[in-house]
């Protein structure tokens, strides 16, 4: 089964990120790196990604004759996308093990975080099936 696991922060987690030591930048990425190495591994690691800056995030529509309406930065945004890992597992406990583990990345001064990872299933289908 194929889980997305999105990780989601505030603007106020985003910009005390941004106040991090160097130390504790490499840190933090050093315990990510661990993690996805240990998942590409174990063959459970499908994709993942970090997603560019909040200030960066649009809103598109389809406006008349489907041309892109935008709209866009949202500061007054309480949560924003961060990145995503896509895993394949064999059940659905194992993709909440590997969300807590990516929710608790160390911290500055020697604590862990407890970021919220949303699992959610990726239901997958043939083209047939969705006619």
């Amino acid at each position: 089964m194929k889980y997305i696991l999105l990780m989601t922060g505030t603007k106020a987690g985003v910009n005390a990120y941004r106040e991090w030591s160097k130390s504790d930048v490499e840190a933090h990425f050093a315990f990510l790196g661990r993690l996805n190495r240990e998942l590409t591994e174990s063959g459970e690691l499908v994709a993942n990604d970090g997603l560019g800056s909040p200030e960066e995030a649009r809103v598109v529509r389809a406006g008349k004759d489907g041309m892109p309406v935008t709209d866009g930065v949202f500061p007054e945004s309480k949560e924003f996308l961060l990145g995503y890992w896509i895993v394949d597992v064999d059940t659905p406990e194992r993709a909440c093990e590997i969300a807590a583990r990516l929710s608790g990345g160390p911290v500055p001064g020697a604590n862990q975080t407890s970021m919220p990872i949303e699992v959610r299933q990726i239901m997958t289908r043939r083209s047939s099936e969705l006619a």
